[in-house]
Order: C-alpha cells, then sequence, then structure tokens
C-alpha cells in the first residue's frame, strides 16, 4: 500500500490503549499513518470481566476504530495481521503478504496469556484478554448452568456449578466476584431444578496474598469481601495441572465445570520480529525515549515494552500507563518532525490503582492515601465511566450499573448457538 502523499510515514501496529493514543496525538499532523489491528474495534479491557460476568454488553465497552479516528483525515485503519517486520527493508509484513512501508515504526502489540510452559492448558482453562474471550466464557458460564438444571445426579450437578479461577491479580479477583454475585445474589430464582446460591466459585492463587500489586492492609479487605462474596480463596497453591474436568493444585484435585485462566501474561512475538532481545515474559527493554536500542525509528509501547523507572520498578502494564507512552512517543514524533527539542525521558506518572470487589465495593490505592469500600467503589465507577469512549457509552454503562446496583438484574444473559 502506498501513502497518499510524501510525507513521513508513520505506521502503528496494535489499536489498544497505546496505539490509538499515539494515532489521536497524531491525527491531522503534517504525517501519513496506517494504524493496523487484527480486529476492526478498539476494547475497553478494564471492563471485560463485566461482559464475561453478563453485566454489560459488547458495545458498550468497545468501539469502531474507524468511528474513533474518522476526523483525522490523514490516518488510514487497516484490518490485517502483522506476523513480522523487514528491520532492513522498513516495512511490516503482514499474513497475507502485504507489506507496509513505514519511516517510524511504533508497535503496540500488547499481550496475551502465559500458561508457564504448559501452552497445552490453554484449551481447558480459557484466558481474558480479548471480546472474543469475554463472550466465550459468559457463555460457557450461563451454558454451565442451564445443564445444572436438567441434571438429575446432586454429584454432577455440584461439579457442573464449580467454577476455579486461576490467578488473583485483578482480574482474578474481579472475575470471580462478579461469577460469585452472578450465581448466589442474581439468577437464583429463575431456576427451579437448581440451586444456583449452592455454586462453588474457588480462585487459586499460588503467593501468599491477593492483589500483590495493593499494599497488604487493601489485599486482606479485598480477600475478606470475596469471601463473604462466598468466593473460596485458595493461596499457596500453584497449579500444576489444567484438565477437562478440573485442576491439580498443591496435590489437590478440584473438579470443576469450568476453569478460567488470569495468572500472567506474555507479550507478543515483537522481540523476535525485531532480532532483539526479550525479558522472562517476551517484552523488548526499550530506552527512555521507548525506542528499541540501536532502532531509534522504531518504538515499543505498552505490555509489549519494558521501561525502567527511576525506583528501578518497570512500568506497570496497565492502561493508563499504555496510553501515556502513546502520547509521550506521539510527542517524539512530532518533535524529530519538526527538529524541535525532543522531550525529556519518558516518566510514568501513577495516578492510582483501583480494584473491584463485586458491584457494590472496591479497594483505591493511591500511594499516601487509600480507599476501600463504596466510597472506593463509586471512585472507581467514575473513573471508568469518564475513560470510556463517547457520551452514549458513559451514559449506558452508568445506567446499567445503576440498575444493577438497584435491582440485581444483568440483562447480558443471551446464550447465542448457532441455530438463534
Amino acid at each position: 500500500m502506498k501513502p497518499t502523499s510524501h510525507q513521513h510515514r508513520v505506521v502503528i501496529v496494535g489499536a489498544g490503549f497505546g496505539g490509538l493514543e499515539a494515532a489521536r496525538h497524531l491525527g491531522n499532523q503534517s504525517v501519513d499513518v496506517t494504524l493496523i489491528d487484527r480486529s476492526n474495534h478498539h476494547v475497553f479491557q478494564p471492563l471485560l470481566y463485566q461482559v464475561a460476568g453478563a453485566a454489560l454488553d459488547i458495545s458498550q465497552i468497545a468501539w469502531p476504530i474507524r468511528r474513533v479516528l474518522h476526523r483525522f483525515k490523514n490516518i488510514t485503519t487497516l484490518m490485517a495481521e502483522v506476523n513480522g517486520v523487514d528491520v532492513a527493508g522498513k516495512a511490516v509484513l503482514l499474513t497475507d503478504g502485504s507489506r507496509i512501508p513505514y519511516d517510524t515504526l511504533v508497535l503496540a502489540t500488547g499481550a496475551t496469556h502465559a500458561y508457564f510452559g504448559h501452552d497445552e492448558w490453554a484449551r481447558y482453562a480459557p484466558g481474558l484478554k480479548t471480546l472474543g474471550d469475554a463472550l466465550a466464557i459468559r457463555q460457557h458460564l450461563l451454558t454451565l448452568f442451564e445443564q445444572a438444571e436438567r441434571e438429575p445426579d446432586p454429584a454432577k450437578r455440584q461439579l457442573l456449578q464449580t467454577i476455579v479461577v486461576i490467578g488473583a491479580g485483578a482480574t482474578g479477583v474481579e472475575l470471580a466476584c462478579t461469577i460469585a454475585e452472578l450465581a448466589h445474589e442474581e439468577i437464583h430464582g429463575d431456576f427451579r431444578h437448581v440451586d444456583t446460591r449452592k455454586a462453588r466459585v474457588v480462585l487459586v492463587e499460588a503467593a501468599s496474598r491477593v492483589l500483590s500489586g495493593f499494599p497488604e492492609p487493601l489485599a486482606d479487605y479485598a480477600q475478606h469481601t470475596m469471601e463473604r462474596l462466598g468466593v473460596n480463596v485458595l493461596l499457596n497453591h500453584p497449579v500444576t495441572e489444567c484438565r477437562e474436568d478440573g485442576v491439580v493444585c498443591k496435590d489437590q484435585f478440584i473438579g470443576a465445570g469450568a476453569v478460567f485462566w488470569a495468572a500472567g501474561v506474555r507479550a507478543s512475538p515483537v522481540a523476535q520480529w525485531l532480532g532483539v532481545l526479550a525479558d522472562r515474559a517476551g517484552r523488548v527493554k526499550v530506552e527512555p525515549d521507548l525506542s528499541v536500542t540501536a532502532q531509534p525509528e522504531i518504538f515499543v509501547i505498552g505490555d509489549a515494552a519494558t521501561v525502567e523507572q527511576k525506583n528501578g520498578k518497570p512500568v506497570p502494564g496497565l492502561a493508563p500507563a499504555a496510553k501515556q507512552e502513546g502520547r509521550y512517543v506521539a510527542d517524539v514524533i512530532k518533535a524529530r518532525l519538526r527538529n524541535s527539542a525532543l522531550p525529556p525521558p519518558f516518566r510514568y506518572r501513577n495516578y492510582g490503582n483501583l480494584s473491584t470487589i463485586g458491584k457494590h465495593t472496591a479497594v483505591v490505592d493511591f500511594g499516601k492515601v487509600r480507599l476501600r469500600g463504596r466510597p472506593a467503589w463509586i471512585l472507581w465507577a467514575i473513573a471508568h465511566i469518564y475513560f470510556l469512549i463517547g457520551v452514549r457509552n458513559r451514559l449506558l454503562v452508568a445506567l446499567n450499573w445503576l440498575w444493577l446496583y438497584i435491582k440485581g438484574d444483568r440483562a447480558a444473559r443471551i446464550i447465542i448457538s448457532r441455530k438463534s
């Protein structure tokens, strides 16, 4: 594909938080931008678990990329799969054999699930990274309860109603809590032969506590709140096997109708594409300006990159961090093209860490200021509504949460089959 002019060509791979932010800040500038993503939509990943738990519909947390960027006439959006980079020839390689030339390349390809050397577990313990993942989890959950309604054997019925979530980070905690609330509080009255309040939700964690990124008092509060919701938390229980009928952890077998993975991530194969070294999670270690060592025309941002802060810790793999990196790279590119002073090295600004523990409570860590309970949940809700794209989506999500809060009614409980 050829650019429409002889202006500087910027190719951005990935329309997640970092890539989309970089594209928006290069919009209507004197530069040709091509944004490539395997999907035609941008997803607000922090709320994927609510789609999986039937609290929100997909249209409320995902937006067509073309619509988001339609006002920027210098941006071309391509739905395509990237499988490599020709560094010497300065071109992005697509799976259909096409080549997209670039002068500057921004790789914001994110991360996928990491099974710690056991990729075969993926078929038994799917993770939660995409809209497809969320819909598959929701479909599986709702189908389990339908099967349990028709199961006459009490033991088999209880097995169908046992759900294991592996990994007690924010994603695992939020997913386990929303499943527990769905089963224990919100759908039990809809069934006649199965009591969904007897559903067993098990959160398995290899470490000694949940939410390792939060201060210990907030993590302890989160665990106690989860247990009150009916989540069975197993700490110091590393998983050694995932099977179709359950998991083995710490020499203990837990039979389950469903197992979901939230234990780790692995960066996309950017390091392989560029022929550079990566850390244990597959992330490319970048320079202070987020460029690749000895390849200043290539930037790597978001979950595909690791950049060290002044305190020696890596920038966390959070949406706000990716957005800051995308905005920073856009500023560097614009400064280079104008031959003006470059921005100082990238500095991550931590605006806080937030996690919900069900539909009524949350934990928030601002460093010196820490909140928990309902005030933290209100702040969490305001922050997430603010970062949604578009007034319509903000209004719909706010109304859904209000209805769920008051009535406990989850509207997105449709099971879709090929015959539907």
